[in-house]
């Protein structure tokens, strides 16, 4: 069999056993783009469950995939992500000074440039320094799917990891993992970070420009890099996910204790209770005006 032929078999595989994904729901309470929205994740059973806690990491060393649960679809700008406090992690919009947040649009951009959400079971250490000087940010890992499509809130999709971005975000690590869904065309031509910079010219670039420069608008400095910016080859993502799986399992296990400092240990509250929810989903509030102005930084 030819290299090719092994790559369209593996890759037939790998949506194969994505399919099982498309068994989960999702459960909206509130009004999106306010402080009473919740999406939550409904499993097969009807229960409801956890996206941090009950979504499969469903790592495969060998095909350089995972998980990815989207909580922010591309060129959109509410701030929206898994809560780490609420029971069952919900997707619940960022709340900062009352207001609900968005991030501003920098010229060319609108919202965030790529699907953009969290990989589950995986947890960046918030008590320890995973780098020198440096402490995980306290949530699942982030990730980029730079795929073609635009997701929806709360798809789960197979993503093949690629390579990543070591953020210092507020003195926090804040990994940026990219990655594409197994099932966009383009993925079969993208299996290490050098195959992006080929076949999608200019979007590492980009990437690691609008993460430093998406803050200055609402008056704060440009972001740093770890690594001198330099991007995180796939095996050293790989590890990554790897040690942030680890740090979810003892999360899990009860073994993480709060020691005194700012960060608040994530609720661990999952299924297992059979525990529902009913729907409640009211009209959106409507998006302020001046979210729809463009930044020039």
């Amino acid at each position: 069999m030819s290299r090719d032929m092994r790559r369209a078999s593996q890759h037939l595989r790998l949506i194969g056993n994505h399919l099982h994904a498309r068994n989960y729901h999702n459960v909206l309470v509130g009004s999106k783009y306010s402080s009473s929205f919740k999406q939550y994740l409904q499993l097969p059973n009807g229960e409801i469950g956890s996206y941090f806690h009950d979504v499969p990491l469903d790592l495969d060393v060998d095909a350089k995939t995972c998980n990815m649960i989207v909580e922010v679809p591309r060129w959109s700008n509410g701030k929206f992500e898994i809560s780490k406090t609420e029971p069952f992690n919900p997707i619940t919009q960022d709340i900062k000074k009352g207001k609900p947040r968005f991030v501003n649009n920098i010229f060319p951009y609108h919202g965030y440039i790529h699907n953009y959400g969290a990989i589950p079971q995986t947890w960046e250490q918030p008590l320890i320094e995973v780098l020198p000087g440096f402490k995980g940010d306290n949530d699942p890992l982030d990730c980029c799917e730079i795929g073609s499509s635009i997701a929806k809130m709360g798809d789960i999709k197979k993503v093949k990891l690629l390579g990543s971005l070591a953020l210092i975000d507020d003195g926090e690590l804040d990994w940026k993992v990219i990655c594409i869904d197994i099932e966009d065309p383009i993925a079969i031509k993208l299996n290490k970070l050098a195959d992006v910079d080929t076949v999608m010219p200019g979007l590492l670039d980009a990437t690691r420009t609008w993460f430093r420069d998406y803050k200055i608008p609402a008056g704060k400095q440009p972001n740093v890099f770890a690594f001198e910016g330099e991007y995180q080859d796939q095996a050293s993502t790989l590890s990554t996910v790897q040690e942030c799986h680890e740090a979810w399992n003892a999360l899990v296990r009860g073994e993480i204790k709060a020691d005194g400092s700012e960060a608040e240990i994530p609720s661990i509250v999952r299924a297992g209770t059979h525990i529902r929810v009913e729907p409640n989903q009211q009209n959106d509030t409507p998006i302020p005006q001046e979210v729809d102005k463009w930044y020039y930084v």
